[in-house]
């Protein structure tokens, strides 16, 4: 069985703050089986980094921008997540961070442009996956 898993629940100090978030549930289920550690983030943006938040713009599209100059970084995002779904077609189980800008699955934060959270969605990589695997069982770590 391949499983792909958000590399900071791995124990990867991938976080933007250069920490990890281990998730030991996540650990003993990826036993035994063959794991792909993914983080869009880190090979994009180095690590540590600044933040990064998901921001609906006026024209009603969700971008993800930098916090600290507002930059929009969404396509550096997407290019690294289809590198992963090229290199990984016959994925079995996809385990993605709850609440990330990337990997967040209805559960990450959207913001207006003043930095108000208007609700919760979709990180841009967990969006993509769901589409590119619709027959995979993917969720957060919050499944276990």
């Amino acid at each position: 069985m391949k499983v792909v898993v958000s590399a900071c629940l791995l124990g990867e100090a991938c976080r933007y703050d250069g920490c990890s978030k281990k998730e030991d549930r996540v650990l003993t289920f990826v036993e035994g089986k063959e794991v792909i550690p993914f983080c869009p983030e880190a090979p994009v943006f180095g690590t540590p980094r600044g933040r990064i938040s998901v921001v609906a713009t006026e024209e009603g599209m969700l971008r993800v921008k930098k916090d600290a100059d507002g930059s929009d970084v969404t396509e550096a995002l997407i290019e690294q997540t289809e590198v992963l779904i090229k290199a990984h077609p016959d994925a079995d189980r996809i385990i993605l961070k709850a609440k990330s800008p990337s990997c967040g699955i209805a559960t990450t934060p959207i913001l207006d442009e003043s930095g108000n959270e208007i609700g919760k969605g979709n990180g841009v990589a967990a969006d993509l996956l769901l589409h590119a695997f619709p027959d995979v069982e993917i969720t957060d770590e919050g499944g276990f």
